[in-house]
């Protein structure tokens, strides 16, 4: 009997995994260990093994191509054997791709809101529920690719690049299948509102006057190449990632800085401390690591998750006792955050081994996926590119993240009298919509006292 190879699930949040590479052709002897492609999620890359003996009868995909988890991708069987018998009615599921958007029309038809075949409601991931209530996109009218045709949240993503959105009010109005102009809606995001049903123009696309027609932009001789790369891949999906953070919550930075005089010459009498106590490669990000994890427990609505509870719909804000931290990685494919777990728990040896191991691993390529996630609060260090403050985005769904700037002299006055001495930069990002200012603000504040009188901490 032939084996059918299914994309793996990546973690309970991954619906999606894109195929990297295949490793394999078809008409290849294959055994079980044998690596049959390469595949990645916004987090990292993955091996997939053909998992059985045989001939690679079929391969069900391109390089590229973002395929729903626990669908077929290949097809391990006897030689002649056929592949598509093995599939059944699988075969079209997984071979489905998103058709081309079409081209602008006059007219453009809304979806039909036809019933699942047996009359019960579609099964539908909560992420895909969430983006489709959002845009104001129905549902019942949606053909799932994920298993069991779970409607997942890229097929909300397809439909919404060939239908027009609405607001509740307009979704309301128009019947299934009905015709509707497809022009710009003058709602929020772009949706079509009941003016625009009733109109079928967007107000402001109707000049007052001829005259107020603006003449065309003059067309500029370009200079140089200009190369295109598109947006895929890895880069894609954090892409979507950020743009999901910044769309669901309400993000707000707190600057600030605190005194580096302690934490500069506490790094040093490391660097030159007797190597048998191993302190040599503890850097500045390590001591601010352990300052996080020691003042974190005292302010847990900083250390919390904003979710969606999965029994009412409703928003749910969940704290955490132990300190899981996120430390942003920049690698060659992209920004990871591998997470420090327990790092409350953890001496600040025991800390900066981890965060070295960690970064290492994602640097090479080799960081296991559940390395990758279930972090309670971020940590990113843009310090030793000379950064002086910036804006970190939220590493959802996490409410904090706290981005760590460089060492500059700033003027402190002391009996009187005003000089200068290092201070270490601070850029604390927290969703407004579960953290007020004040409590972020004191949070911040603890933080740098802290950092100021490290030597204090490391006990």
């Amino acid at each position: 009997m032939a084996h059918i190879v299914i994309m793996p699930r990546q973690g309970n949040t991954v619906e999606s995994c894109i195929i990297v590479n295949w490793k394999v052709q078809e008409g290849d002897t294959v055994v079980a260990d044998t690596p049959l492609c390469d595949v990645e999620t916004d987090k990292a890359t993955f091996e997939v093994p053909t998992g059985a003996e045989g001939t690679v009868l079929k391969l069900l995909g391109a390089v590229g191509d973002d395929v729903p988890v626990l669908q077929p991708i290949a097809v391990i069987g006897a030689l002649g054997e056929d592949w598509k018998a093995v599939l059944g009615t699988s075969a079209p599921v997984a071979m489905a791709k998103p058709e081309p958007v079409r081209e602008a029309q006059t007219q453009a038809a809304l979806p039909e809101l036809s019933p699942a075949l047996d009359g019960t409601p579609p099964a539908v991931s909560p992420r895909a529920r969430r983006r489709a209530e959002k845009e104001g996109l129905p549902l019942t009218g949606l053909i799932g690719s994920g298993p069991g045709a779970r409607i997942i949240e890229m097929d909300v993503e397809r439909s919404l690049l060939e239908h027009p959105r609405f607001t509740a009010a307009a979704r309301a109005a128009v019947s299934p299948g009905a015709a509707v102009p497809n022009v710009p809606g003058s709602g929020l995001g772009g949706r079509l509102t009941l003016a625009d049903l009733a109109t079928g123009v967007h107000p402001a696309s109707v000049p007052s006057s001829s005259s107020a027609v603006p003449p065309p932009e003059p067309v500029l001789e370009e200079e140089g190449t200009v190369t295109e790369t598109p947006l895929k891949g890895i880069r894609k999906v954090i892409s979507d990632r950020m743009l999901y953070s910044l769309r669901e919550s309400a993000q707000c930075t707190l600057h600030s800085s605190a005194s580096a005089v302690r934490l500069k010459a506490m790094r040093e009498r490391m660097k030159a401390a007797d190597a048998n106590l191993g302190l040599e490669n503890i850097s500045i990000n390590d001591l601010i690591l352990l300052a996080v994890s020691r003042v974190l427990p005292r302010f847990p609505f900083m250390n919390a998750h904003n979710i969606q509870d999965p029994r009412t719909g409703e928003g749910l804000i969940r704290t955490f006792e132990r300190v899981h931290l996120g430390l942003a990685v920049d690698t060659s494919r992209g920004l990871m955050v591998p997470v420090i777990r327990n790092a409350d728990l953890l001496s600040l040896r025991q800390i900066s081994a981890e965060a070295k191991r960690l970064a290492a691993a994602c640097q090479q390529g080799g960081i296991a996926p559940e390395a990758l996630s279930g972090s309670t609060f971020t940590v990113t260090n843009l310090g030793s590119l000379g950064i002086s403050s910036f804006t970190p985005i939220l590493n959802a769904p996490e409410v904090a993240i706290l981005g760590v700037c460089g060492i500059e002299l700033k003027p402190r006055s002391l009996e009187g009298d005003v000089r200068f001495e290092p201070a270490i930069g601070f850029s604390l990002t927290f969703n407004h919509q579960v953290v007020d200012g004040a409590p972020a603000a004191r949070f911040l504040k603890a933080l740098g006292d802290a950092v100021a009188d490290i030597d204090l901490w490391l006990f």
